[in-house]
């Protein structure tokens, strides 16, 4: 919430993009076995599990996984991660700066240049499948409208969710 005031206040917009299997692109640093999944059972290795060397969804490891690899990623790329919110990260240039902030799977970023978010897009884009979802519209159960100079949030399609 206060990354969309911050925005408002700034008058730049927000876009949005979601990671497709982020926990996938975790990598794992300690030995983890599991045993055979039905339907993938080597019937000549039936007494036999299986070490992951990636993260794999309702694994305990798999969402700090994920965040260590994008963290990483960005910090590689120059980003600094904030100090009070680890999942918000700021790359400064000479008369601009660029903020993304990580919601598990969900990316949001913005910053007055649109130019420096069509770059960070296909950085991202290269390095991690991912959906570029555009403009922020829809986030953690919140309707988002952004104008010029204000951010309108409204919760009307989780209510409707809740009544049904």
């Amino acid at each position: 919430m206060m990354l969309l005031a911050y925005t408002s206040s700034n008058n730049f917009k927000l876009f949005q993009m979601d990671v497709k299997s982020a926990f996938l692109n975790g990598f794992i640093s300690k030995e983890v076995s599991v045993e055979q999944p039905l339907g993938f059972e080597n019937s000549l290795l039936l007494n036999h599990v299986f070490i992951l060397t990636k993260a794999l969804y309702r694994l305990k490891q798999a969402p700090r996984a994920w965040y260590e690899r994008l963290s990483s990623f960005l910090i590689s790329n120059n980003f600094t991660k904030c100090k009070v919110d680890t999942t918000l990260f700021i790359k400064h240039f000479k008369n601009n700066f660029f903020i993304v902030q990580i919601y598990v799977d969900d990316i949001i970023f913005g910053s007055l240049n649109e130019s420096l978010c069509e770059l960070f897009a296909k950085c991202m884009s290269h390095e991690f499948e991912m959906s570029l979802m555009g403009e922020l519209t829809f986030f953690l159960g919140l309707q988002v409208k952004q104008l010029s100079d204000d951010i309108f949030l409204n919760q009307t399609k989780y209510t409707l969710d809740l009544l049904k």
